[in-house]
C-alpha cells in the first residue's frame, strides 16, 4: 500500500490499539426534506464493506453491490444528501449503466433527450449544427439534474444503507489486516474493505499517497435558470465561444435549463459565500453574449448559482500511487478527477461502480473475505479502469485548452477553419461508445 501522505495531519499512524465499542449497534431515523430517511448511526459495528461518500460513485457502487446481493453500508459526512452542484450531462456509456441499476426509465421520465448539438461565436454567428442520431442512432444524451439522480439512487437501496453525519477523521491499518476508520465524533469501524468515493477532497485518497488534484486555470459558474410557465428552447446542447471564455446551456426539462460559463483564471480566487455577487459575476462576463444566455442566468434563483475551480489528476504510469491496494480502493472523483469538457466525470463514476462490484463479486463467491482474492479483485478493477479514465483526463483538458484559447490568431482559427471545417461529431463522441458491461 502506498504510503499515507506525510503532510497530512488528519490521519494517525498510531492508534492499533484502539478497539471498537462493544456496545450493540444502534440506529435512529429521522425524515429529512426529501423525503428518504436519513440514519444516525451510534456505537457502529464492524462493516465487510465501507463505502465513504454518498455522491453518484458512492450510492451508484453501493446499489450495484446490493443488486449482487452484498450489502454494504456508505458513510456520508453531511445530515443528508448533499444536492448541492446544479445538473450533468449523461451521454450513452452513463446511460447503459442507469439501465443496468434500474433507475434509468424513472430517470427518462422526467428529463427529455437531448437531439443535438449548435456552437456559436460570442456575436451569435453559427459555426456548426449536429444531430446526434445522424453520426449515431444508439447514442443517448440528456442532461439531468444532481440532486434527482442521487435521490433516486439512494431510493433503491436498503433504509440503513448510508449513514449520515459520519466525518472520517482517521484511518489506519489494525494488527488483523483490516481497516479500522475513525469518525470525528470518536466512533470507530473496522472494515475488511474500503472503498473512497468522497469527492476531488478526498481523505481516503490523501491516505492511499494521492496529491491534490490540480488546478487547470479555469474556473466555472453554473446554475438552472426555471421557467415555470415553461420554455421555448429546442432540444439541443447550445455552446458559445469567446476569447478564453465559453458558455453554455441545455433544457433539461419543460421547465429547467442548465448553463455554465467557464473562464480563464491564473488562480482559483477566494471563494464566495453571497449568490448576489456570483450571480452579478456571471452575468458581467457575458453581457454583451446572445440575449437568450443572459435570459436564462436572470431566471436562476440567486442560491442556484454556484462557482467551482476546475481540477484534475492524470494518472501516470509508474508514478502515480495504485487506486487500490490492501482492501481499500477508490472510485470516482476521489480517483480519476477530470475537467467536465467531455461530458464524462458522472459517467466514468457510473462505469467504476459497475467494474468495482463485478470484480468484488466474483472474488467473494469464491473465496469470501478470506485470503488475497478481494486484493486481486481491486487490483483487476484498477487495471481496467486505469485504461479508460487516465486517457479520458488527459483528453478532457486538451479540449478544455484549446476552447479556451485566448490568442486571436487562435480564436480566429477556431471559429473560421477548426470548428466549422474540421471538427466532426463521431470522433467528438467516440468514447460515448465505451461498454464496462453489466454485473455479471
Amino acid at each position: 500500500m502506498a504510503a499515507p501522505s506525510q503532510g497530512f495531519s488528519l490521519y494517525s499512524k498510531s492508534f492499533h490499539s484502539r478497539v471498537p465499542s462493544k456496545h450493540s449497534f444502534q440506529t435512529s431515523f429521522r425524515r429529512n426534506p426529501f423525503g428518504l430517511k436519513v440514519k444516525a448511526c451510534q456505537n457502529p459495528k464492524k462493516e465487510d464493506i465501507l463505502i465513504v461518500g454518498a455522491g453518484i460513485a458512492g450510492l451508484a457502487t453501493a446499489l450495484s453491490l446490493h443488486r449482487l446481493g452484498i450489502k454494504s453500508l456508505v458513510l456520508e459526512q453531511a445530515g443528508s444528501l448533499r444536492i448541492g452542484g446544479t445538473s450533468m450531462t449523461l451521454f450513452k456509456n452513463g446511460w447503459r449503466v442507469l439501465d443496468t441499476l434500474g433507475v434509468a426509465d424513472d430517470l427518462r421520465r422526467q428529463f427529455g433527450e437531448v437531439t443535438g448539438m449548435t456552437i456559436k461565436t460570442e456575436s451569435g454567428r453559427e459555426l456548426r449544427s449536429f444531430q446526434f442520431k445522424d453520426e449515431a442512432f444508439s447514442q443517448e444524451v440528456r442532461g439531468v439534474e444532481r440532486r434527482v439522480l442521487l435521490e433516486m439512487i439512494a431510493r433503491e437501496l436498503p433504509q440503513d444503507a448510508i449513514c449520515f453525519s459520519s466525518r472520517v477523521s482517521t484511518i489506519d491499518k489494525t494488527m488483523s489486516g483490516e481497516t479500522l476508520v475513525v469518525l470525528d465524533d470518536g466512533r470507530q469501524i473496522p472494515t475488511k474493505v474500503l472503498i473512497g468515493c468522497d469527492g476531488v477532497q478526498s481523505p481516503v485518497a490523501k491516505w492511499m499517497g494521492f496529491s491534490e488534484p490540480r488546478y487547470v486555470g479555469q474556473c466555472a459558474f453554473r446554475g438552472l435558470g426555471e421557467y415555470q410557465t415553461g420554455h421555448s428552447f429546442e432540444p439541443k446542447v447550445n455552446y458559445i465561444y469567446g476569447s478564453g471564455l465559453r458558455a453554455g446551456y441545455v433544457p433539461l426539462s419543460s421547465t429547467k435549463v442548465y448553463w455554465f460559463i467557464c473562464f480563464n483564471n491564473p488562480f482559483p480566487g477566494p471563494r464566495t459565500s453571497d449568490p448576489t455577487l456570483l450571480k452579478k459575476e456571471a452575468l458581467q462576463l457575458v453581457q454583451s453574449w446572445p440575449q437568450e444566455l443572459l435570459d436564462i442566468i436572470e431566471k436562476t434563483p440567486d442560491e442556484g448559482v454556484i462557482k467551482t475551480p476546475l481540477v484534475d489528476r492524470w494518472l501516470w504510469p509508474l508514478v502515480s500511487p495504485p487506486g487500490s491496494a490492501h482492501g481499500l480502493a477508490l472510485a470516482g472523483d476521489a480517483w480519476h478527477p477530470m475537467t467536465p469538457n467531455l461530458g464524462q466525470g458522472a459517467c466514468c463514476a457510473l462505469e467504476d461502480a459497475i467494474v468495482l462490484s463485478r470484480n468484488l463479486a466474483k472474488a467473494l463467491e469464491v473465496n469470501g473475505f478470506g485470503g488475497s482474492s478481494v486484493d486481486q479483485a481491486l487490483e483487476a478493477y484498477t487495471r481496467e479502469r486505469w485504461g479508460r479514465v487516465f486517457p479520458l483526463a488527459v483528453r478532457s483538458n486538451l479540449v478544455g485548452s484549446l476552447l479556451q484559447w485566448e490568442n486571436g490568431v487562435g480564436c480566429f482559427l477556431r471559429d473560421n477553419v477548426v470548428v466549422p471545417k474540421l471538427v466532426r461529431l463521431g470522433p467528438l463522441l467516440e468514447h460515448t461508445n465505451y461498454d464496462c458491461g453489466t454485473l455479471q
